[in-house]
């Protein structure tokens, strides 16, 4: 199965909509949503075309195909307008094989290890910085940011296919990756 990954849409109706661009020509069988879904936060300016209304319009359009996680801009109000569940801390799943900890990063994250396993994915968001890499004994996965990245790194999301994954920005560059 193949899945895309992505996290700190912030309420920008713009890059959700390159998202869901690039959902259609990746064709992945489920997205996945490490949170800051809606809100832009106090320490972001607003995003390019802040609609949260309408990026609920878009994502609720997947609701079947979407999982997600609560970040540490969304709330309960957030869960009015959007279709689908995002008010775990965390969630898990398998996918051949590899157990995938998907969380935003703001409770979870190397300084703060969930109980995973060795070989286990450690996938989160928030830091708005692209990663893939191992770190004690454990994967490290962000996708970075689709609307406002760090450390001049450009917009991007995440793929995970055939034991490979990828963070690729919306030109199609491969920004890095992991084979497992």
């Amino acid at each position: 199965m193949k899945y895309m990954i992505a996290s700190d849409i912030h309420g920008s109706s713009y890059y959700c909509q390159k998202l869901m661009d690039a959902y259609k020509y990746e064709k992945p069988d489920r997205l996945i949503l490490l949170g800051d879904i809606l809100y832009h936060g106090p320490r972001n300016p607003l995003p390019r075309d802040y609609n949260p209304k309408e990026v609920a319009e878009l994502l609720n359009k997947y609701k079947n195909k979407i999982i997600a996680v609560r970040g540490n801009c969304d709330s309960e109000v957030d869960q009015m307008l959007i279709e689908f569940p995002i008010m775990s801390d965390f969630s898990q799943i398998v996918i051949d094989n590899h157990r995938f900890f998907l969380t935003h990063g703001h409770i979870y994250n190397c300084n703060n290890l969930p109980n995973i396993s060795k070989g286990d994915i450690l996938c989160h968001g928030h830091t708005h910085v692209p990663l893939a890499e191992e770190y004690s004994d454990i994967v490290i996965f962000n996708p970075g940011s689709i609307t406002f990245p760090k450390e001049n790194y450009k917009k991007s999301y995440g793929l995970y296919d055939n034991n490979m994954l990828k963070i690729i920005d919306f030109n199609g560059d491969i920004i890095k990756e992991y084979k497992f």
